[in-house]
């Protein structure tokens, strides 16, 4: 019988201090298959991690990219390592050949965020 792999990190979504979950939010709002695809993507990431391209991208300093192409349309979920664990950030269809800079602000608004409240 063939062992099962363990993930290599846990995943965490990013939490408001409303209690928001803005990354789990905007999956809910893809269709069903859209968000099959994505989910596959982190989870892939989750257990084979570290991973490269065309996968994962490194985008800035401590953030990374889990990068999802959908059938007409690109998808990104910006993330963080904390120790081994996986902290969705952000994530948004990109439209740009570039990460847009509002985009990579509101991921890095995010992580300050979370490092000064742990």
């Amino acid at each position: 019988m063939a062992s099962r792999s363990l993930p290599k990190l846990t995943v965490r979504f990013y939490q408001e201090a409303s209690g928001a979950e803005p990354v789990r939010d905007w999956l809910r709002s893809l269709p069903a298959h859209e968000r099959r695809d994505v989910g596959i993507h982190i989870k892939t990431v989750q257990y084979g991690w570290p991973l490269g391209m065309p996968v994962v991208d490194h985008v800035d300093r401590d953030i990374w990219e889990v990068r999802t192409r959908l059938a007409n349309r690109l998808a990104r979920v910006l993330f963080v390592l904390e120790g081994s664990e996986m902290v969705l950030l952000h994530g948004f269809i990109k439209k740009e050949r570039t990460t847009p800079k509002p985009e990579l602000d509101l991921a890095r608004q995010r992580l300050k965020k979370l490092r000064s409240s742990s």
